[in-house]
């Protein structure tokens, strides 16, 4: 007998029937990361670039196969596009001028 009528079937998370919920969910990494994405190309975008690659990359659960959410992949492409645009600014504010003029 369970005892005093608190069974398994009752509660499905008693046997390790789900993941743990230590971290965030996956959901919630792939909107933070699409957030980032966009605030990305307005300001910041080699801080918030990278952080919605990661963040992406994360709420897919680290792997390109098996299902992935929209937000997530989404993320992933538009932090690469923020990073890249970044770099390219970046580069392009060094290279005039070199401070010798």
């Amino acid at each position: 007998m369970a005892g005093f009528g608190n069974g398994t079937r009752r509660y499905p998370r008693s046997r390790g029937r789900m993941g743990s919920r230590t971290g965030p969910d996956r959901a919630t990494l792939g909107i933070v990361g699409l957030v980032c994405a966009v605030a990305g190309f307005f300001a910041l975008g080699i801080i918030l670039g990278p952080a919605a690659i990661v963040c992406g990359w994360l709420a897919m659960g680290r792997s390109w196969t098996g299902s992935r959410s929209v937000p997530a992949l989404v993320a992933v492409a538009l932090g690469a596009i923020d990073t890249l645009l970044a770099i390219i600014w970046l580069a392009g504010a060094a290279g005039t001028g070199n401070g010798l003029l």
